[in-house]
């Protein structure tokens, strides 16, 4: 009788709590996650109209937030503010500002044309594609920037292929997909920043296991180019033989690379990266004193508008967060994210639906990156796993859709060689996206496992 009475007792404790777990989610404020909506409805109507704006649409949103809510509005002032000030945001705000000066610095010291030089020396060219598709992960690798990368390497091998008969579309894709390699894992890709930042891992962490994913894909697309075109390009290689002072100025690249490899501090590394990319121009007369000082301006000021998405994302978030909008993200997601292998699929998802709205994988990162760090502790998940996948998810689409910044620019200077040339072209060819897509779902399914605790018991953070 005491037996039961005990059981009995514990059963109505348990469905009392139940039932109180129950009504607390009830209680969440629904209406909490209004600015979020807000966002993504200015993102589509922006994109709808020509043109899209992501600061524009996070003060809308921002806006939404401000002017809803119980508190008084002195609160919510505050609330939005100390998100914005919050000690991550700005560390990642710090490290937009040197990376922007070092790619600024590199660029106008002629470092990226000499990267391109050596690249496409170091590399056979009588397989066009592969060898224009290795060229581009290089690049990107080293710059940190797809963008910059499509730019750059884009006109050259546009051109090769007009010269050796190559199909345009591939070889546009062969850039986009070797851009995004590297925009994936560079470590000075602002995308890869934001990534460790909002799981507070170091950069060394999660480029090693973002590695194993974004290699695979990039052998498995290098095989393919390889098997489609054996015999293109072989009348060889018309580049100019690189010459000592090319060297000279990819020293910083190789500098930057191999010590955030080794961990050392991202912005230690971006400082040092940025004074001998300086040194450099200034030593082969790319400018002089006030050209350095110039460059440097320049470059922070290419980062204004990452700059101030950032900031009022850090804002949006911790005013949302602080209503309860975030907890109904969370608890609603309870049902599927259990186990780190769903916390991963739930990160990856977020991702890549943030990214298709937005057309801008930083912000997606940004947005999503707290939301996966709260389903990430619930269940135990890597952190660097996690890490790796946020950015890779928000590249892979990046690199997919159409009307993404990527996609445009490649477009744009193909058209330049061949009028005829349409974006649905291009994206009909972008086979790296879709060989990270496969990868990644692969390492997902047999890789998701809990994270071993060092035993200071924290990751150092980049």
């Amino acid at each position: 009788m005491k037996i039961w009475d005990k059981r009995a007792t514990f059963m109505r404790l348990t469905r009392g709590m139940e039932c109180d777990r129950i009504a607390t989610m009830k209680r969440k404020p629904v209406w909490a996650l209004l600015p979020f909506a807000v966002l993504l409805a200015a993102c589509a109507g922006m994109f709808a109209a020509g043109s899209v704006s992501m600061p524009a649409a996070f003060l809308a949103a921002g806006a939404v937030a401000l002017c809803t809510g119980r508190e008084p509005f002195a609160e919510r002032i505050k609330a939005f503010a100390e998100g914005m000030g919050h000690e991550d945001v700005m560390i990642m705000c710090m490290v937009f500002v040197l990376a922007g000066a070092f790619a600024s610095a590199a660029k106008e010291s002629g470092a990226v044309d000499a990267m391109v030089k050596v690249a496409q020396t170091l590399v056979p060219v009588r397989f066009l594609a592969a060898g224009v598709f290795v060229v581009s992960c290089a690049v990107s690798l080293a710059v940190g920037t797809s963008c910059g990368t499509i730019a750059a390497v884009g006109p050259v091998a546009f051109a090769l292929a007009g010269a050796e008969g190559a199909s345009l579309p591939v070889m546009a894709g062969a850039v986009v997909g070797g851009a995004m390699f590297g925009d994936n894992l560079s470590v000075i890709s602002d995308t890869t920043i934001a990534a460790t930042r909002t799981q507070k891992v170091a950069m060394r962490e999660k480029f090693l296991a973002n590695l194993k994913p974004a290699l695979a894909a990039a052998v498995a697309t290098g095989v393919f180019y390889l098997a489609i075109a054996p015999g293109a390009g072989a009348a060889g290689n018309a580049v100019a033989a690189f010459d000592a002072r090319d060297f000279v100025l990819i020293a910083p690249y190789i500098v930057v690379f191999a010590a955030a490899v080794a961990g050392v501090n991202v912005m230690a590394v971006l400082c040092a990266g940025t004074l001998l990319a300086l040194a450099a121009g200034m030593a082969c007369g790319a400018f002089g004193c006030g050209g350095a000082v110039d460059c440097v301006g320049k470059g922070i000021m290419s980062m204004t508008e990452t700059l101030v998405v950032a900031l009022l994302a850090g804002g949006l978030f911790a005013l949302v967060k602080k209503r309860g909008g975030i907890g109904v993200l969370v608890d609603g997601a309870g049902r599927f994210v259990k186990s780190p292998r769903s916390c991963e699929i739930a990160a990856c998802v977020l991702t890549g639906t943030i990214n298709l709205f937005t057309a801008n994988n930083t912000v997606a990162i940004v947005v999503a990156g707290p939301l996966a760090a709260e389903w990430r502790e619930r269940t135990g998940a890597s952190a660097r796993r996690i890490a790796g996948l946020l950015d890779t998810a928000s590249c892979v689409v990046q690199g997919l859709i159409p009307y993404g910044a990527q996609v445009l620019i490649a477009t744009g200077i193909a058209k330049g060689f061949d009028a005829s040339f349409n974006v649905f072209a291009l994206t009909g060819s972008l086979v790296y996206p879709v060989a990270l897509a496969s990868a990644v779902a692969v390492w997902i399914a047999i890789g998701a496992k809990r994270e071993r605790i060092p035993r200071n018991g924290k990751f150092p953070l980049a």
